[in-house]
């Protein structure tokens, strides 16, 4: 039988040992070692041996998506401007979330039972990178390729993270005696208090390059008239404003993009721990028939629940949608400039970031509901309040006002939503959150398919009717999970750190700490 090497983390120690087959957990607390490796990098990296095993699995999934969404989010806040000719950036957004759509319908529990979630993001994270390489040289023939191809990865690797850190989360608090469901909002709070923060850097790479092209800035009068809801909001002036900076600009832009994200994949790929492999090894020497896997994710809109948060998980494409594309151009860029667009998506990620961990911290005081209707409140005031604002280069603060509250709500929507299908859904994972890629990107995908031929005040309009009928049934399924809260899951189904002996003959490398 094959050996391994099995690095186990306690919270004295690093032990490496010699096991027969790959084992989940670690050694007993007692153990005083750790091994002169070349993992012992993680060191460099600030892990060490006082933090779980799960919470540095959690901040290697952290570090790894903020790497790749530094590059994916600042592409996606700039297509709407960059690339706004016959509107094909918006096209590519449209194309990208129907392609995930797709997607969420059968590949996530496929990829997952047959790679493990590790594998699943790292060859998910890969399709992300293609589409930076496709902004290259950004035409029709090459945007809409690589859109699919992201699409088709997206929600695997969304479906993968979330699973990834539900399993983490139950391990850690079975380990502990603590409520399953106050380890995941604490995980889901650090991984999106580091997830959001890739708006800041992603954006802030975008403003520092393209603020070098001195000719953008120039805005005349003619276009402020028509900014914000003043006027239809579909015919933004294509004038120096607007147009794409210096190629070579966009070039510098991108590679850097593409660099992140190749850096993203290998931080995965060598620092997180398979914790699934076993399950993924069961599942392909006992395969199911592909038809019930395939099915997976629509046999879970049988549940009434998922069926009623479907608004909910809607509202989350529509409002990200909004702020990424029709803030971003109709506001930002009209009154501004496109090199503005960064900083002020930077106040909404850095927002987003800290209100993120604030949020998941704060949930088991405040409960979810009320952090819902904090969101909602928010957003209800932004969209108000942007129906009649009239943006001027002269109120830059406003414009940065916005995009925090913004981020505020969104924290909530992000974190709290993850959250819920957490806990509704512990044993139908992939499923459940393959549909909340599902229902999610179909609200990206209206959203950018009206972008080009609706006015700016029908689209404010629009969101502002899905958060009402988010508003009314959230509550239904909030009551319920109230009156009838959902069995937690087995705790034997993880095992904990504790559960794993150590055999001192297999131990093939320690040193103290």
């Amino acid at each position: 039988m094959q050996s391994h090497c099995f690095f186990a983390v306690t919270p004295h120690s690093i032990t490496c040992h010699k096991v027969d087959t790959f084992t989940l957990g670690a050694v007993d607390e007692q153990q005083e070692h750790h091994f002169h490796s070349p993992t012992s990098t993680l060191n460099i990296l600030g892990f060490t041996a006082m933090i779980s095993r799960n919470l540095k699995n959690v901040l290697v999934v952290s570090i790894g998506f903020l790497s790749l969404f530094t590059a994916y989010g600042g592409l996606q806040s700039l297509q709407s401007s960059l690339n706004a000719e016959e509107g094909m950036g918006v096209a590519s957004l449209s194309v990208i979330y129907a392609s995930i759509i797709v997607s969420s319908m059968f590949l996530p529990p496929i990829m997952i039972k047959n790679l493990g979630c590790k594998w699943t993001i790292v060859a998910s994270m890969a399709c992300y990178v293609a589409y930076s390489f496709g902004n290259l040289h950004p035409g029709w023939y090459t945007l809409m390729p690589t859109s699919v191809i992201l699409g088709l990865g997206g929600s695997p690797l969304w479906s993968a993270k979330c699973t990834y850190l539900t399993i983490s989360s139950n391990m850690q608090a079975s380990k502990e005696g603590k409520r399953g469901s106050d380890v995941i909002n604490q995980y889901f709070g650090i991984f999106f208090f580091n997830f959001q923060l890739s708006a800041v850097w992603g954006n802030l790479m975008s403003s520092l390059i393209f603020g070098q092209d001195t000719n953008i800035a120039d805005i005349p009068e003619e276009q402020l008239q028509s900014c914000g809801a003043a006027d239809c909001g579909l015919n933004v002036s294509v004038n120096s404003t607007t147009t794409r900076p210096a190629q070579e600009l966009v070039w510098t832009l991108v590679g850097a993009y593409i660099g992140v994200g190749l850096l993203a994949m290998l931080i995965v790929a060598v620092f997180l721990d398979n914790i699934d492999r076993e399950q993924a090894s069961e599942f392909r020497g006992n395969r199911e028939p592909f038809c019930h896997t395939f099915l997976a994710t629509f046999r879970l809109l049988k549940d009434w629940r998922m069926v009623t948060l479907i608004p909910l998980t809607m509202y989350t494409g529509f409002e990200q949608s909004f702020i990424a594309g029709e803030y971003t151009k109709n506001y930002v860029t009209c009154a501004l400039g496109i090199h503005f667009v960064g900083f002020v998506m930077m106040c909404f990620g850095a927002s987003n970031s800290l209100c993120s961990f604030l949020f998941g911290r704060l949930a088991r005081y405040t409960g979810r509901a009320a952090l819902f209707a904090l969101a909602a409140l928010a957003n209800f005031s932004c969209i108000i309040a942007l129906l009649y604002w009239r943006p001027r280069p002269e109120q830059l603060p406003v414009f940065f006002i916005f995009s925090g509250l913004w981020g505020v709500a969104d924290a909530i929507w992000q974190t709290q939503t993850n959250v819920l299908y957490s806990t509704l859904f512990p044993q139908e994972k992939e499923a459940a959150f393959a549909n909340y890629r599902m229902w999610e990107s179909l609200g990206f995908v209206i959203a950018f398919a009206y972008s080009t031929f609706l006015c700016l005040e029908y689209k404010l309009y629009i969101l502002l009717a899905v958060l009402l009928l988010t508003s009314i049934t959230y509550p239904i399924v909030e009551y319920h999970e109230h009156k009838h809260p959902t069995p937690p899951i087995e705790k034997g189904a993880y095992r904990s750190n504790k559960e794993i002996q150590t055999d001192q003959s297999k131990i093939i490398c320690q040193t103290k700490i």
